[in-house]
């Protein structure tokens, strides 16, 4: 059976003055439609190389991207992409921020009360219905990045690709913000692929987590197969065994990575499940099995 989204072998290289650059490697990755993949690694490890591949924003020099049966060449709708900066227009109100998007996509298929209903079922979504006609200066960084998200659903992509779309925001904030994306998720059981730094952010969001070796050509080095049951709490996550372990897998993947860049560089990716508890046997990780946050910032 075939994937629903598939990375075949991507690797791409960027012209310098000294020659080209091989920024991504053999990247080889299986999505199913549904899934919430989290990708986590150093600064300049291809991380939003990856997502802007996938985008069309950037193309392959070996490999490609398969979405659905097709082969992406060019930027689309069925790829809406979230970014850290919001990016809403700033003298148009958060209704008209989403109906520019929606008469991009729906002009020729949904009346004008169509289109309106939708507008406003996809700000619902993200709780901003009551904020319709405010523009972005009215708005808090957290209701700015709401709708943003809603903006990109009211596109009904196929992939949601979110690069760190929390970064920016405080704790409290970022938290509900989190929370939101999971209930939209389970509603609407959308494809979401984000960028984050954030271990607890990969672990409490993710089905699986890909983890990226540090570049020049840098490729997957471990996937991990995040098996908590849904819906999740972060409080009641906080206490069982499970998570701390795959918080500290993450963990222990990062640490090792920076210490020693250069010693696993091939494409080999290795599945990680939660039976499969890893001892290196290193006194010098024993900290990346405490429940401490863990975030690289790029």
């Amino acid at each position: 059976m075939n994937s629903y989204l598939t990375l075949s072998h991507v690797t791409i290289d960027f012209p310098t003055p000294s020659g080209p650059f091989r920024a991504l490697d053999k990247v080889q990755l299986d999505i199913e439609k549904g899934e919430f993949i989290s990708l986590i690694g150093h600064s300049g490890c291809g991380k939003s190389t990856v997502l802007n591949i996938i985008a069309g924003l950037h193309q392959a020099t070996e490999g490609g991207v398969i979405l659905n049966g097709k082969e992406v060449r060019e930027p689309g709708p069925d790829r809406a992409v979230v970014f850290q900066n919001h990016s809403l227009l700033p003298w148009l109100t958060a209704y008209e921020n989403v109906e520019l998007a929606v008469k991009q996509v729906y002009k020729n298929t949904k009346s004008k009360q169509e289109m309106r209903e939708w507008i406003e079922h996809n700000l619902e979504l993200v709780h901003m219905s009551h904020a319709l006609d405010k523009r972005p200066d009215e708005l808090s960084g957290g209701m700015k990045q709401r709708v943003g998200i809603a903006r990109a659903l009211s596109m009904e992509p196929k992939v949601m690709l979110m690069d760190e779309p929390f970064g920016a925001l405080d704790a409290l904030t970022r938290a509900h913000m989190q929370d939101s994306l999971m209930e939209i998720q389970a509603e609407l059981n959308n494809t979401v692929i984000m960028i984050t730094h954030d271990v607890d952010e990969s672990v409490l969001l993710s089905d699986r987590i890909v983890m990226m070796t540090n570049g020049p050509a840098a490729t997957i080095g471990e996937i991990l197969k995040v098996e908590l049951e849904r819906p999740r709490d972060r409080l009641q996550l906080a206490e069982q065994p499970e998570y701390n372990h795959y918080r500290a897998e993450v963990v222990r993947f990062l640490h090792e990575r920076y210490k020693n860049p250069e010693s696993q560089s091939s494409g080999d990716t290795t599945d990680i499940d939660s039976s499969n508890e890893k001892t290196k046997g290193n006194e010098d990780h024993k900290e990346d099995e405490k429940p401490v946050l863990y975030a690289v910032n790029e």
